[in-house]
């Protein structure tokens, strides 16, 4: 009997146990089930943002809404954006998402201006958020929020008056004059050019002089500056996973201790503390960028909310630095692009120029560059086609309702002015894969909403530099163009093709052109 009953109480507590691994494993799945159900809900309980708000845009996936081509490089922001334009043409505004929130794309410009310029005092910062322990080298005027944007901004701003550029004019054309000549020397081996590099050389040797106040030997083929210089801007593994955490977890990005700085910055960094070292050293004062930037720094008081480290002073000098090189130099190669592919109005250039030069007795002056109205044209058309910055973005800081809409914003909104899509379309500007410097005739340029050419932005926040860079982009420009004729060759890519992961706007494997002397 007592056997039987074992026998029976083995069988109960196996079937219980059964039961109890059943019920283990179901509460498992129900919980596994609710969790995947509260991430998913995470992700995507912002997807109807806009269509309650009436507003049309594509359909988001979960974890990188609308933006999982960009994340990942697989195509250009620019393109992107305008892809999303094209598909809704006739629409003031699309709705987007950047991972799982909201961001708006605005096409009508009378709302573009109201962003940027109008009502401002709502979208005062560009939304690149740094974490200052995490990446303190990247707290440049870029990318500050308002409250230290503003002072610093306000005291940067005199070194870039005209007055300021008349007076560092001369050191523009010494070193377009050296530019040239090793230009001469370039040609003699017959081999094609890539155009890139070529010209880098003669804005990174401007940049050191105006900016730094240094020879930074960028003709010289070892020359540490161009080589870290163009270094800056190849994507690495540190620069792509920072901007991935920045916009999929934030709030992992701002809890990090230091990058470790990659070896570019670490040289920029460097030469920055030498550079200051040295000068307050030997007593050297300058009226430059660096000098401007010495100053701030001896009198804490005057930015009593800025932290004015050496890092800090640093990242000022190095955005600068890289920004104004890379922009400038890409936008010289571009139109010697669209000059090689059109040798008519190449001519027409080299005529102005020379007629110019030969008008001040052999000498490029201040003023010449603002007589030469064809340059002006080509320069502006070359931005038309290649803007440096395909998007601009700026982020709302309170709520807001755009004007004549019933279309209603929270704060930490981000905006997107799709400025590669608005000058490529063709309602603005016809046939706009052609290259027509007669686009900004008088008459043209008169006949368009100033918000449909955005190359430099506009408002408060359009880029501090732009009158700097006019005038040292079209410098190259002449040095390129006066003595030397170019022409597309066998490396010449027919059809441009973006880079994907391009900070600014370049091409994919450079540009080849011929280039020769010409009497």
């Amino acid at each position: 009997m007592l056997h039987v009953n074992n026998k029976l109480i083995k069988r109960v507590l196996k079937i219980k146990s059964s039961n109890a691994m059943e019920v283990g494993t179901l509460e498992i799945i129900i919980g596994l089930s609710v969790l995947s159900f509260i991430f998913h809900y995470y992700l995507t309980y912002h997807f109807d943002f806009w269509k309650k708000q009436n507003v049309v845009g594509p359909k988001p996936i979960p974890f990188f809404g609308n933006v999982k081509e960009i994340l990942f490089g697989e195509i250009h922001a620019g393109l992107l954006m305008k892809r999303y334009y094209d598909q809704y043409k006739s629409e003031p505004m699309i709705g987007i998402y950047g991972n799982r929130t909201p961001s708006l794309i605005l096409k009508d410009p009378s709302l573009i201006k109201d962003v940027m310029i109008r009502d401002f005092n709502v979208f005062p910062d560009r939304g690149f958020y740094v974490n200052a322990k995490a990446d303190p080298v990247n707290q440049n005027l870029a990318n500050l929020e308002h409250a230290r944007w503003r002072p610093l901004r306000t005291k940067l701003t005199p070194i870039f008056t005209s007055g300021k550029l008349k007076e560092m004019f001369y050191l523009l054309v010494e070193c377009a004059n050296s530019f040239e000549k090793y230009v001469e020397k370039l040609i003699e081996k017959d081999e094609p050019v890539e155009v890139r590099e070529l010209t880098s050389k003669f804005t990174i040797q401007a940049i050191g002089v105006c900016v730094l106040g240094l020879d930074t030997k960028a003709l010289e083929e070892n020359s540490q500056f161009r080589t870290y210089g163009r270094a800056l801007f190849v994507p690495t593994i540190v620069n792509v996973g920072r901007i991935l955490l920045q916009q999929l977890a934030p709030w992992i990005y701002e809890s990090l201790g230091p990058f470790k700085t990659s070896e570019p910055v670490r040289f920029f960094a460097k030469s920055t503390k030498e550079i200051v070292e040295y000068r307050r050293k030997n007593k050297i004062r300058r009226n430059d960028f660096v000098g401007l930037l010495m100053d701030l720094q001896d009198q804490p008081n005057t930015l009593s909310n800025i932290d004015f480290s050496d890092e800090f002073l640093a990242g000022q000098i190095l955005a600068f630095f890289a920004a104004g090189f890379e922009t400038s130099s890409t936008t010289v190669s571009n139109a010697l692009y669209e000059l090689a592919f059109n040798q008519n109005i190449q001519d027409k250039l080299r005529n102005e120029i020379r007629e110019e030069i030969e008008r001040n007795n052999g000498q490029l002056t201040y003023d010449s560059i603002k007589r030469m109205k064809y340059l002006d044209k080509i320069y502006k058309e070359t931005l038309r086609k290649y803007p440096p910055g395909s998007i601009i973005q700026r982020r709302s800081n309170a709520q807001y309702t755009f004007t004549g809409t019933k279309v209603t914003i929270p704060a930490n909104t981000t905006l997107i002015i799709p400025v590669w899509a608005i000058h490529r379309d063709p309602d603005l500007y016809p046939d706009p894969d052609i290259f027509d410097p007669e686009r900004f005739n008088e008459d043209n340029e008169s006949s368009r909403h100033p918000m449909n050419y955005l190359p430099f932005g506009d408002g408060p926040h359009n880029c501090i530099a732009v009158r700097y860079s006019n005038y040292q982009t079209k410098v190259g420009l002449i040095a390129a163009i006066n003595k030397f004729k170019v022409n597309v060759c066998d490396k010449t890519c027919i059809s441009y093709q973006v880079e994907p992961r391009a900070i600014f706007t370049a091409p994919v494997g450079g540009i080849y052109l011929k280039i020769s002397k010409v009497l």
